[in-house]
């Protein structure tokens, strides 16, 4: 059930951020101060992971994603999320959401170019931001949910 809830905050947060390239903070804080605040309160992760397990997951996905922000490739919303998405799981869904979500971006900038031209007008405009070429910056959070769906499928049932 938890990790449902995850997933459909991923979904929001990676459909704002293809339409606007923006996460609102509403989205990213709070439920990063939700975690925190659960983490606090219970002891473990909202996943179940000790609380010593949330923090240095939070860590890792600081770790991973501030140089990226620092270079200028990755928003602030995607620092946020990833650290809030830390401190509700452990290391190997931060982990697993960072090398899912890197492997969907490389496959996206390959495949993008054929597969665009065929998608609907409607599809388009919704996700404008992920056009091949439009920007350097692609939005990253639809590719943070493909990681973590991959990651669930992984951790859960292989």
């Amino acid at each position: 059930m938890q990790s449902f809830v995850l997933l459909i905050w991923l979904t929001l947060c990676a459909a704002q951020d293809a339409r606007q390239r923006h996460i609102a903070n509403g989205l990213t804080l709070g439920v990063g101060a939700l975690a925190l605040t659960w983490l606090l309160w219970s002891g473990t992760t909202w996943l179940g992971a000790t609380a010593a397990q949330g923090g240095w997951a939070a860590l890792l996905a600081l770790a991973f994603t501030l140089p990226g922000y620092a270079l200028r490739r990755l928003g602030a919303g995607d620092v946020k999320l990833l650290t809030a998405l830390g401190l509700a799981t452990d290391g190997r869904y931060v982990l697993g959401v960072f090398i899912g979500a890197g492997l969907a971006s490389v496959l996206w900038l390959l495949v993008a170019p054929r597969v665009w031209l065929h998608t609907g007008q409607w599809l388009r405009e919704r996700l404008r931001h992920l056009q091949p070429g439009m920007s350097n910056k692609q939005p990253f959070a639809p590719f943070l949910l493909v990681g973590f769906l991959l990651t669930l499928i992984w951790i859960h049932y292989l």
